[in-house]
């Protein structure tokens, strides 16, 4: 199983905080983690709003470490489908998000992200939090 991680994962991964998502990244291999080029585009907005050089620097070595993947077909289909579906229930969620979860989906990839509450509207998504305390 892979696993694509949002960008409330990959900042405690950058903050190395908290101890418990870096063991998860270990116990499914490193191979099995990455990322969309979205959740990358999120984090360098972040950093270029705070304008921190070394928050940069942990950002671009953390993402030199994963695979940051393409947002490409049939994602494209993945997100329309899941766009009319959410607002047919009147549940849209955040533009980028929506984004993240076609992407996982048309991977078939596990979503990791902290954001429980806007993923679990979307059907087909499969969802950890590796932030949360077991």
């Amino acid at each position: 199983m892979r696993y694509l991680l949002d960008a409330n994962i990959l900042s405690a991964l950058v903050h190395r905080e908290p101890a418990r998502v870096s063991e998860h990244v270990r116990s499914v291999g490193q191979a099995n983690v990455c990322t969309s080029i979205i959740v990358a585009a999120e984090l360098r907005f972040g950093v270029a709003k705070k304008r921190s050089v070394r928050l940069m620097q942990r950002v671009e070595e953390l993402l030199a470490t994963i695979d940051v993947l393409p947002f490409e077909e049939p994602a494209d289909t993945v997100y329309g489908e899941i766009r009319v579906q959410l607002e047919k229930r009147g549940r849209p969620i955040g533009a980028n998000d929506l984004f993240i979860a076609a992407h996982a989906i048309s991977l078939g990839y596990t979503l990791v992200s902290a954001n429980e509450r806007e993923f679990s509207h979307v059907p087909g998504l499969r969802t950890e939090n590796w932030l949360r305390r077991t």
